[in-house]
C-alpha cells in the first residue's frame, strides 16, 4: 500500500500544533441551519462486510469491478449524482484499467470540499481482503455520503473513491502508487477545475479495533486543527492524539498541487499488509468515531473557507 513515514521529529514538530491551540469553535449558525446529520455506524459496518465479501480487490480485477459497482449502486440509491472516471495506468506490470468514482452533493456554492478514500486492496502473495486497508475508509465514506446527501451544505461536497492507491509491485516506490489520485489531479489541472477544490479530507485505515490516529505531518495545519478540535469536543481526544506521523498517501498529490489537505489515518496496527487485515481486526465503533468526527468538523472547515 503506502510507504509510511517514520515519526516526525523536528520537521513534524514544526508542522503540528498542540491540540486546541488554534482550533475554532463549531459555528453554531451553520450547524443550526442544516438538517440533522447522523452517521450510522451499523450501516457503514455492512458496507465494510460487503466489500470484504468480494475477496481481494486489487486494481484491474473482477472483484474490484464488483466493488466499484457496489459503491455506485449505494450512492445512486442515496440519490447522489455519481460518475466514473476511467483511465489506463502505466504500471510496472503493464497497462491496468482503473476508474475513480466521483459523487457530488450540490452546495450553495460551487467550490468543493472533497472527502476521499481509496477502494482498491494490496496485491499480495497471500489472501488479502483489506478489511481495514481499503474497506474501512470506503465504508465510512459511503455512510458520510448518505448522512450529507440532504444536508444543504454551504460548499459543494464531493466524495472521491480512488482506484490504484496501492503499488502494483509490493514495494512503494517512484510512481508505482496513488494512480487514481494522481490522475484526478492531473485531469482537473488540465480542465482548469482544480482551483474549485478548497479542501481535501482523506480517510485511510480508520477501522482498527485499537484506533489511534496521529496528526499526519504533511497535512495542512488548519485542517488538522479543525478535525482534532472536533474530536476533542466529542470526547475522542484519546483516539485523535497529538503525536506527529508523516505518511505518503493520496493526499500528497493534492498537497503538491496547492490544495489544503489532511490525511486521517491509523498506521499503528500489526495487521497492515498481512493476512490478518480481516473483519476480526476491525470495529464498527471505530467507524462510528471517525464518521462522527468528520461530520462535526465540516462546519468549522466551511467557516474557515468563508473567511
Amino acid at each position: 500500500m503506502l510507504r509510511r513515514g517514520a515519526f516526525v521529529a523536528a520537521f513534524g514538530a514544526a508542522l503540528v500544533m498542540p491540540l486546541g491551540a488554534c482550533a475554532e469553535p463549531a459555528p453554531q449558525s451553520t450547524a443550526a441551519a442544516r438538517p440533522a446529520m447522523t452517521f450510522n455506524g451499523a450501516r457503514a459496518w455492512t458496507d465494510l462486510q460487503r466489500q470484504v465479501g468480494f475477496g481481494p480487490r486489487p486494481s484491474g480485477t473482477p472483484a474490484l469491478v464488483k466493488t466499484r459497482q457496489y459503491i455506485v449502486d449505494q450512492l445512486k440509491a442515496a440519490g447522489i449524482r455519481t460518475q466514473e472516471q476511467p483511465f489506463t495506468a502505466a504500471t510496472p506490470a503493464g497497462p491496468v484499467t482503473m476508474a475513480n468514482v466521483i459523487a457530488t452533493i450540490p452546495g450553495r456554492r460551487p467550490e468543493r470540499i472533497v472527502l476521499a478514500s481509496h477502494y482498491d486492496t494490496k496485491r499480495a502473495p497471500f489472501r488479502f481482503v483489506g478489511a481495514n486497508d481499503g474497506a474501512s475508509s470506503t465504508a465510512a465514506l459511503l455512510e458520510l455520503a448518505r448522512a450529507l446527501g440532504t444536508s444543504q451544505p454551504a460548499f459543494t461536497i464531493e466524495l472521491l473513491f480512488f482506484d490504484g492507491e496501492e503499488a502494483v509491485n509490493w514495494d512503494w516506490a517512484g510512481t508505482d502508487n496513488t494512480y487514481g489520485s494522481r490522475h484526478y489531479v492531473e485531469a482537473a489541472q488540465k480542465a482548469g477545475t482544480l482551483g474549485t477544490v478548497k479542501a481535501l479530507v482523506l480517510l485511510d485505515m480508520i477501522g482498527d479495533r485499537d484506533l489511534l490516529i496521529r496528526r499526519e505531518a504533511y497535512s495542512t495545519p488548519w485542517l488538522v486543527e479543525a478535525i482534532w478540535g472536533a474530536a476533542a469536543r466529542l470526547g475522542h481526544g484519546a483516539t485523535f492524539i497529538n503525536e506527529p506521523l508523516a505518511v505518503e498517501d493520496d493526499h500528497l498529490n493534492f498537497v503538491r498541487a496547492g490544495v489544503p489537505s489532511v490525511d486521517v489515518i491509523d498506521l499503528d496496527n500489526p495487521t497492515w499488509h498481512t493476512a490478518q487485515d480481516d473483519v476480526a481486526h476491525v470495529s464498527q465503533k471505530s467507524l462510528q468515531i471517525v464518521g462522527d468526527v468528520i461530520l462535526a468538523a465540516l462546519p468549522t472547515i466551511e467557516q474557515r473557507l468563508t473567511k
